[in-house]
Formats: C-alpha cells, sequence, structure tokens
C-alpha cells in the first residue's frame, strides 16, 4: 500500500464548494441546538497532551447535554469504567474537543467543536440528576465552531435500519474482557445487562 502524501490530496480530492465551508458557524444557531436537545446520544472526542486521541461514547435522555447559550454546552458525567481518559486529556493536555451529535431516525450529525474545562460544583450537579443520581462532574465546553454533516455515512451504513444484529452472535462483553485479560468472571450478557442497569 502507497501512503498518500500531503501534496497528493488535492489531487484526489476536488476543493469544498463554498457552501461547504460557510456551514461552519462560530456558534450554535436554532437548528443545532434543536438537533442536541433531541439528541439522546454522541462521541466526544480529545487529545492528550503527550499526542494521543481518544474518542469515547456518550449517552443520556434526549437533550442529556444541556444548551448553556449560543457558545456554551453541559455535558453531565454518568457511571463508566473509570479511566477518563477523555476527562484526562481535556484537563492535562489542550482542552480542544470534538464532538458528533446522533439522533436516531435522522441521517445527518452535527458536529461541534471547542475547548472543554471540568466541574465538580454541587450547584451545577444538583441541576443534571439523571437516572435518580447526580453526575460525578459536569464538562462545558465553549463551543468554537458547529456544522451538520450529510447523511451519507449514516445512509451508507444503514444505522438506523430496522434489520438488527442479534446479540448473540457476540459473546458478552464479560466474556470478551475475560478472554483478553483472564480477570474476572465470564459474565453472560443477561447478567452485565443488570448490572448496567444499576449503574446508569
Amino acid at each position: 500500500m502507497t501512503d498518500i502524501a500531503n501534496c497528493d490530496l488535492a489531487s484526489i480530492y476536488p476543493k469544498p464548494s463554498e457552501r461547504v465551508l460557510a456551514k461552519a458557524r462560530p456558534s450554535l444557531d436554532v437548528h443545532s441546538k434543536k438537533f442536541i436537545a433531541m439528541s439522546p446520544f454522541c462521541v466526544l472526542a480529545t487529545s492528550g497532551a503527550d499526542g494521543s486521541v481518544d474518542a469515547s461514547p456518550r449517552g443520556g435522555t434526549p437533550g442529556f447535554v444541556h444548551i448553556a447559550g449560543d457558545n456554551s454546552l453541559l455535558m453531565p458525567d454518568r457511571s463508566g469504567n473509570n479511566r477518563i481518559d477523555s476527562y484526562r486529556n481535556i484537563v492535562e493536555g489542550s482542552g480542544f474537543l470534538q464532538m458528533i451529535f446522533f439522533v436516531p431516525g435522522i441521517d445527518e450529525t452535527l458536529r461541534v467543536g471547542g475547548r472543554g474545562t471540568m466541574s465538580n460544583d454541587p450547584k451545577l450537579m444538583e441541576t443534571m440528576i439523571e437516572f435518580g443520581k447526580p453526575p460525578r462532574a459536569v464538562l462545558r465546553i465553549d463551543v468554537k465552531e458547529a456544522y451538520f454533516h450529510c447523511g451519507k455515512a449514516l445512509m451508507r451504513s444503514k444505522l438506523w435500519n430496522a434489520d438488527r444484529v442479534e446479540r448473540k452472535v457476540m459473546p458478552s462483553i464479560g466474556e470478551v474482557i475475560h478472554d483478553q485479560t483472564g480477570l474476572g468472571e465470564r459474565e453472560s450478557q443477561e447478567v452485565v445487562y443488570e448490572r448496567y442497569k444499576t449503574q446508569l
């Protein structure tokens, strides 16, 4: 396989249209805010001080990421695996981040870029109780750019198609991690799901 040099990219890809460039907005408009309010899921990407990159899924009830103005978002942190790669990158690295928001049934996605800071202010966290629990911390995003992606990727993947893979075609996550590490129990997916329910 031959690597593509930077100078070769222009011969492969035409320049983006003026409209594609102009759609990147410096703040959240009415359409971006509506999309975020409907979104139950996003992917958060961050970069560390050492140049490493992390991308992790985040989810909650629609609108779990709170809109705090035209240039500010608040995302509560829920129970996870405690690796905190994303948050370590934000605190120890540049703080720059990117998010992609998804709304089930809509092929277009929303991309938001900016800078993040972390807060554990009790009063702020009290306003974000979900699943009967306050978050452990809150990520504040200072939005610098927002734009919608076309729906081609989701259309190609048929992500919202009614045809779904049956969970049983893969071993449970407990079995996978046991096979990979030799640690813990080979839990069935049913046991894993029941534990998940208590940790939301």
